[in-house]
């Protein structure tokens, strides 16, 4: 049986064993009846141009894992950024783990989508933000059609959450593949500030496809700050899609890091609904053999006087392929308007490829807009200067791609994160980083 088959004939089973208010169910048919319409996306759809997800929708996934894998704390612990204290909220196999979570309900809500979807409580905040900033296309509509579990988050205005919050998706191989779909909804006040951590990590060579989609709302001077580490088995792949709404004057920024997988599909999507918004987003991915790593972002500027900032860099190694596909769209109202988009890449390897696709619709005429985009290999002038004073070639390829990828973890804000990041940039290049940046 596909994959498709498979889904919408275990839909009923599902809706039966889940605790949904009718609201919900409403909008869980209409999600299915969409993606039944449309089907998993083909390279036909411009979107989807230079990617193909044929090779991983082949597999028999287990739609609702049953079996359950002890997992310890020793298990998983590098996965997480321990080296300062975090709120966390873990999922292990689509299911929530309390054993290695840490929420909280004090001064602003940590928690589970399931208990927001279901208690009376949340629905206000559900009625009012819960699949509404979030496109009507293929993946996100069957997100939608067998939601269930994922991180609720919710910042009351003039907030300041005290310490990040991380959401870990863990799979286990308890089955010979897996698919889950989490959802994250996060909802952030006036004048509210929050930063968010989120991995989706395998444990198990086995065959693995997630599914997410998060929505973040950033209301009037809100500040968000958003890290995405993907490193994860090649056999695991990933279609992460996320959607922000952000209002006068709010600051979001999501710093994307890509290092590991089979497929990942970064779908980034930003709604500027105000005035004076500042919109950030940076990426950096170094692969290699056949992994594929494909960026789609979106800015939306609809009113004027607002900014946004793109800067992702690439690092190709043997068969690897990248693929860049990010779009400004400037209404006609949004005069002032000062958008930037810049797309970096090196192919390390001849047999590696890049399709790098920036874009811009400008429809107002007082603005500043740029884009661009390099495609290269490594300076070997400057390769040769280094050797010429003593430093190895391996070394020094290394200490130059390390030096191309540096200006997008310059903005990182949390030193933790950067130190990590920085770690796992210096093991994939294969070289020593013997100071702290």
């Amino acid at each position: 049986m596909e994959l498709k088959e498979k889904l919408l004939s275990s839909y009923v089973a599902f809706e039966n064993r889940v605790d949904i208010n009718s609201d919900i169910h409403e909008i869980r048919s209409k999600a299915l009846q969409n993606f039944e319409d449309l089907g998993f996306p083909t390279k036909k759809l411009e979107a989807w141009k230079y990617t193909s997800l044929n090779s991983i929708l082949k597999q028999d996934y287990s739609l609702f894992p049953s079996k359950n894998l002890s997992t310890e704390l020793a298990d998983v612990k590098e996965y997480f950024i321990h080296d300062i204290d975090t709120y966390k909220i873990v999922f292990i196999d689509g299911k929530y783990s309390s054993f290695l979570s840490q929420t909280t309900h004090q001064d602003y809500d940590v928690c589970l989508m399931s208990s927001a979807l279901s208690s009376p409580k949340y629905k206000t905040v559900i009625d009012k933000y819960f699949n509404k900033v979030a496109k009507q296309d293929n993946l996100t509509s069957l997100n939608t059609a067998f939601v269930t579990e994922g991180a609720y988050i919710q910042i009351p205005k003039n907030t300041e959450v005290e310490k990040p919050i991380q959401i870990i998706n863990f799979t286990t191989g308890s089955e010979a593949s897996t698919m889950v779909q989490p959802r994250n909804l996060i909802v952030v006040g006036e004048n509210a500030h929050v930063q968010i951590i989120e991995r989706h990590q395998s444990l198990t060579s086995n065959k693995v496809l997630t599914n997410a989609v998060t929505e973040i709302f950033a209301a009037k001077s809100a500040n968000v700050d958003c890290y995405k580490i993907q490193n994860d088995d090649l056999n695991a792949s990933l279609v992460d899609n996320t959607y922000i709404d952000q209002k006068s004057n709010s600051v979001v920024s999501v710093h994307t890091f890509s290092f590991g997988g089979n497929i990942t599909r970064n779908n980034l999507n930003f709604y500027q609904n105000g005035e004076h918004i500042d919109s950030i987003l940076k990426g950096i991915t170094i692969i290699e053999g056949k992994q594929h790593v494909d960026h789609h972002t979106l800015v939306h500027h609809i009113e004027p006087n607002c900014e946004s900032h793109q800067d992702y860099k690439g690092i190709y190694d043997e068969r690897s392929t990248g693929v860049f596909n990010g779009k400004v769209v400037v209404n006609k109202e949004a005069q002032k308007t000062n958008a930037y988009q810049q797309n970096n890449n090196v192919l390390v390897s001849d047999k590696a490829t890049i399709n790098a696709k920036p874009q811009l619709e400008i429809f107002a005429d007082d603005v500043k807009c740029s884009h661009g985009c390099t495609i290269g290999q490594l300076d070997d002038d400057a390769l040769f200067y280094m050797q010429q004073r003593g430093i190895p070639q391996k070394e020094g390829r290394g200490l130059l791609m390390f030096a191309f990828a540096n200006t997008v973890l310059e903005s990182v804000r949390i030193p933790e994160v950067k130190s990590r990041i920085t770690k796992l940039i210096a093991h994939k290049l294969g070289v020593n980083i013997g100071f702290d940046l």
